[in-house]
């Protein structure tokens, strides 16, 4: 069965900016601050890092950054599905734009998450893109313009996270929706929630900070502070 993911939640991705000793670090660090603030926190890194990260936190959603659709048996440097699984990922990124795929490609990633009961986490570029995501019925898409992937380059507009999560839900109102583009504070996780983001997310905002493990703490109290905020608007 699929694990079911508490909203609002937190990503932490790790991109290639960290490995190995460092990459569990700040594993450990978000582990922690899951448990501490009682928020889920989803933590995507490449697969050569899953198993360590799995066997050494308790509270992290572990994600694979990528995986292929081939099945047990031929093939050589593919990254094998019921591997990723095997090795602690409860899901997996695609289409992220430093690693884009076609639809096709989504779909088929998509079917073999499903086989295995995994969570898929989908990135789209453009609205349109995500329009055509939504239609494959991920369990996450994160709607973030490229040109602001990275940090430093602005931020994500809140017209944009309303018009996103608008236009995704309309087509499949169970996909969870999170905003991560241009992230670099807790203020603006706690703002893009606040604004209808069902999570929000960061990995340069993270692993470029002065002080990595003082941003994943700050950004998942942001959530925290968030997830209360809606609850005392909602009663």
């Amino acid at each position: 069965m699929k694990p079911t993911i508490r909203t609002p939640y937190f990503e932490v991705g790790t991109k290639n900016y960290v490995y190995g000793d460092k990459l569990l670090e700040y594993a450990i660090a978000a582990d922690k601050a899951a448990e501490k603030y009682d928020i889920d926190v989803l933590f995507i890194c490449p697969a050569l890092e899953i198993r360590r990260v799995a066997e050494n936190t308790k509270h992290l959603f572990v994600l694979a950054t990528y995986m292929d659709t081939l099945r047990p048996g031929r093939g050589c440097a593919d990254i094998l599905p019921e591997g990723v699984k095997a090795a602690g990922a409860c899901g997996v990124m695609i289409n992220h734009c430093e690693k884009p795929m076609s639809l096709p490609q989504m779909k088929a990633t998509i079917d073999r998450a499903r086989e295995l009961d995994m969570l898929v986490f989908a990135c789209a570029d453009t609205l349109d893109e995500a329009k055509a995501i939504a239609q494959l019925h991920p369990d996450i898409l994160n709607p973030e313009p490229s040109e602001i992937i990275g940090g430093g380059n602005g931020s994500t507009p809140m017209s944009y996270v309303r018009d996103s999560i608008k236009v995704i839900k309309e087509i499949d109102p169970n996909i969870m929706v999170e905003q991560a583009a241009g992230i670099t504070c807790g203020q603006e996780v706690y703002d893009f929630i606040m604004a209808g983001s069902e999570a929000a997310g960061a990995a340069s905002g993270i692993m470029k900070a002065e002080d990595p493990i003082a941003m994943i703490d700050e950004m998942i109290a942001a959530t925290r502070r968030a997830a209360d905020d809606l609850k005392k608007q909602e009663g």
